[in-house]
């Protein structure tokens, strides 16, 4: 199973998954024979000069990959435009670019509107990291569709993800991971356990993809984004960033601030967090979210409480009790504690899921684990892929339709290259002892799990660059931040430190009052309209603009 850390930084993409009616296209895959930039015969700066001057061979798209977590080939959008998918050629280290190459996976649709209107590329990265944006692109296609109109949508897999490379650490000597507990509470044996686990998924990550592994950093990936800009024909990059995608745009900010088109930074990633503090933060972030739910909840007369405290207080109740003793659900599994933290932090990044969350907790209380199960499933990215429809009655009959087949998709094991290529925090189960209280306080559901998590990286075979990517661009022109109030996963003081960071006049802040990951994607008309104007048209909101949520309708 997925840590805590893994789901609370990744089901952005699990939810996007889940809310397309496929996941759709994959790029070609990477070539066989040469792999040197140039033969091996060139400069790096003839060998830069080669990648710059690549023309990618535009295709039809094919059904993805099964690392890309497969699905059928994307159909064409409503306007009869196909999507494309071509490969590009990019070094492996961008510090010896004449040496081994690779290729970085890459989609597009093409823009709506009349060629004088054209504005260039807009670039997508929706978070993780570790997802395939080449595979997630096809399905959120109709939440961008106005924009459109003066752009060609693009998104790529970036390096060690997907078709991109792809980092695997998969090894038959390994246990399943659900059989790992990830809040070991319950004597030396299961911590023992936890840390084998990562110890050894960090040696089959080096005995499977160790020539790839230096290489995966968000540093790099952004210099890779660069070159697509580049290779596309853009004077500058335009860019729409998510969750970590914000990491990674204030990345190629600092990097290239003069190359900075329109930028949109939404969901932003603290960049003043080390590892250990950015799970802290979740672990409250999380908290905050799930205490908005269960007020909502108790003002709809909630089974589990009468207030918003007792149904925090049940629901930790009914972990603890399924830790202990989990309980038998129809498909001859067993809902435990930590499928009912998948389910809780998956329902908390949309809030149309809360309907569903309720009656899944309600029924598990009553001894029936069959919804909260299939949720876990779907939301915790558990091997599933089904759809929870917030609009039907959320009823066991009506609980996501789950695949018992593995995707086959290798995000989890991007997420966890990545993420230890950019950090240097490497930390020990005596840290996670030291600071276990912090994060008890917390959110005494989220915190034992975020902070557990932070054992990942240790043993991991490359040194980290940094506690994080620098993100500082003086002179970039403005970047727009969306910072959600209610947001879990990325808290909504990371937009104003971010903002800080990037320095005086780029960043400026909108704040969305709403509930849920990320803000345009909840469909929120202020925040599309204001996000859209400032693509489109280049116009930014107002100082201190504030767009407030839907409420759900009722009933729901």
């Amino acid at each position: 199973m997925p840590t805590a850390r893994a789901i609370s930084s990744a089901v952005l993409l699990s939810t996007a998954a889940l809310l397309a009616s496929s996941l759709t296209a994959c790029a070609p895959a990477a070539r066989d024979g040469d792999r040197r930039g140039d033969g091996g015969t060139a400069t790096d700066e003839q060998a830069l000069k080669a990648f710059r001057g690549q023309s990618p061979d535009w295709r039809d798209c094919p059904a993805p990959a099964p690392v890309q977590g497969g699905g059928e080939a994307p159909r064409a959008l409503p306007d009869g435009t196909a999507w494309q998918c071509a490969t590009l050629r990019a070094p492996l280290d961008w510090k010896k670019p004449a040496g081994e190459s690779m290729d970085l996976a890459l989609i597009r649709a093409r823009s709506s509107g009349d060629a004088a209107d054209r504005i260039g590329s807009l670039l997508f990265n929706f978070g993780g990291p570790g997802g395939s944006g080449v595979a997630t692109l096809p399905g959120l296609a109709p939440d961008y569709d106005k924009l459109r109109a003066r752009y060609d949508l693009v998104s790529f897999d970036p390096r060690g993800v997907g078709n991109s490379r792809a980092v695997r650490c998969s090894d038959p000597a390994l246990p399943d991971d659900s059989e790992v507990d990830d809040t070991p509470d319950d004597g030396a044996d299961e911590l023992a356990a936890l840390v084998a686990f990562n110890r050894d998924t960090a040696a089959a990550c080096e005995r499977n993809s160790g020539d790839v592994l230096p290489y995966v950093g968000t540093t790099q990936a952004a210099q890779d984004m660069d070159l697509i800009r580049q290779v596309l024909g853009d004077e500058k990059l335009h860019y729409f960033g998510i969750s970590y995608g914000t990491e990674l745009g204030g990345a190629y900010a600092h990097l290239f601030p003069e190359r900075v088109g329109r930028a949109v930074l939404d969901g932003v990633v603290d960049p003043t967090h080390d590892r250990m503090a950015e799970a802290l933060a979740q672990a409250g972030g999380f908290q905050r979210a799930f205490e908005h739910f269960a007020a909502w909840c108790a003002e709809r007369g909630c089974a589990l409480g009468a207030d918003a405290e007792r149904i925090v207080a049940a629901t930790v109740a009914l972990e603890e009790a399924l830790d202990d003793t989990p309980l038998p659900v129809s498909d001859g599994g067993e809902l435990d504690g930590d499928a009912l933290i998948d389910a809780v932090s998956g329902a908390l990044y949309r809030q149309d899921y809360w309907p569903t969350l309720r009656v899944a907790l309600e029924a598990a209380a009553d001894d029936d684990g069959d919804v909260l199960q299939d949720l876990a499933e779907a939301l915790g990215q558990r091997g599933g892929d089904g759809d929870p429809d917030a609009s039907d009655a959320p009823d066991a009959s009506d609980a996501p339709d789950v695949s018992d087949e593995s995707d086959g998709s290798n995000e989890e094991d991007a997420f966890r290259a990545i993420t230890c290529d950019d950090s240097s925090d490497r930390y020990t189960a005596a840290d996670v002892r030291d600071r276990l209280p912090e994060f008890l306080r917390a959110s005494p559901l989220f915190g034992p799990g975020l902070a557990w998590s932070a054992l990942s990286c240790a043993g991991w075979p490359v040194p980290g660059t940094a506690h994080r990517p620098e993100v500082s661009a003086p002179g970039a022109p403005p970047v727009l931040l969306v910072g959600n109030t209610g947001d879990p996963a990325t808290p909504y003081e990371g937009a104003a430190r971010m903002a800080e960071r990037l320095g005086k006049g780029v960043g400026f802040e909108l704040t969305f009052e709403g509930e849920g990951h990320g803000a345009y994607d909840s469909g929120n008309g202020c925040v599309r309209e204001a996000v859209d104007a400032y693509l489109l048209d280049g116009r930014l909101p107002a100082p201190g603009a504030v767009c407030e949520a839907e409420p759900l309708p009722e009933g729901k």
